[in-house]
């Protein structure tokens, strides 16, 4: 499957919380998106790995090529990346979040972080149309972290261990504030739209716990998931 840049593409750059940890968003990503639609109505979508709540299926190659040829120029410049670095994707699934609220475990229902290493991004291309909800950038309250890296990894985890021997989160999927957490910034979805962020800024889908949706290509909130990793 061909795929190319839409001939209106927009790039936006933004930086996140105090912290400043950079932010892309990308609109009208692909020409002719539906064809992303379409081939994954074709795929099985399972349960893949411990974390995501919901199932996945493998992305096209044609699709890392795509972000490869669209993002190589700005990652360049907006996360400060090595010229000419060599590009790899170690992710890169259709994800549709489908898990209800009462199954979560205390990991899933605050925000994360994928890798502590602030050379590895992240990528998400909204594909639904209505209201599932974007993606929320947080900072933690007690240390006051956005990102977490290896230096602060150590003390995160062990005010995290903390704070769930003390009563946990709040039950269901995190969409605001909340006694642990503090939202500093929020991407709105839309269709054909992409997100790209480092790997080690704490965030979350935005899920409403009263409407989780549900299973289906078509009318659940599916997305292209990806990482990227770059290498001089």
């Amino acid at each position: 499957m061909l795929l190319e840049p839409h001939p209106r593409i927009r790039i936006q750059r933004r930086s996140i919380g105090d912290e400043g940890a950079p932010l892309l968003v990308i609109d009208q990503l692909v020409d002719a998106p539906e064809r992303l639609l379409r081939k994954a109505a074709r795929l099985q979508f399972r349960p893949q790995g411990a974390m995501f709540p919901g199932i996945r299926a493998r992305a096209p190659l044609s699709y890392e090529v795509l972000l490869e040829r669209v993002l190589r120029p700005v990652l360049e410049d907006v996360f400060e990346l090595p010229r000419q670095a060599r590009m790899t994707f170690p992710m890169c699934h259709y994800s549709l979040v489908t898990l209800a609220p009462e199954r979560l475990a205390f990991l899933q229902r605050i925000p994360h972080i994928d890798s502590t290493a602030a050379s590895g991004l992240a990528t998400v291309h909204y594909l639904f149309q209505g209201g599932w909800g974007g993606t929320s950038f947080y900072r933690h309250r007690h240390t006051g972290f956005e990102t977490v890296d290896e230096v602060r990894r150590a003390r995160y985890f062990d005010r995290l261990r903390q704070e769930e021997s003390d009563g946990g989160a709040d039950a269901g999927y995190i969409d605001g504030d909340t006694a642990l957490f503090e939202r500093v910034d929020r991407v709105e979805p839309a269709f054909n739209r992409m997100v790209v962020y480092r790997r080690n800024s704490l965030h979350s889908g935005d899920i409403d716990n009263a409407r989780v949706p549900p299973a289906d290509v078509s009318a659940g909130r599916l997305s292209i998931n990806g990482f990227i990793d770059v290498a001089p």
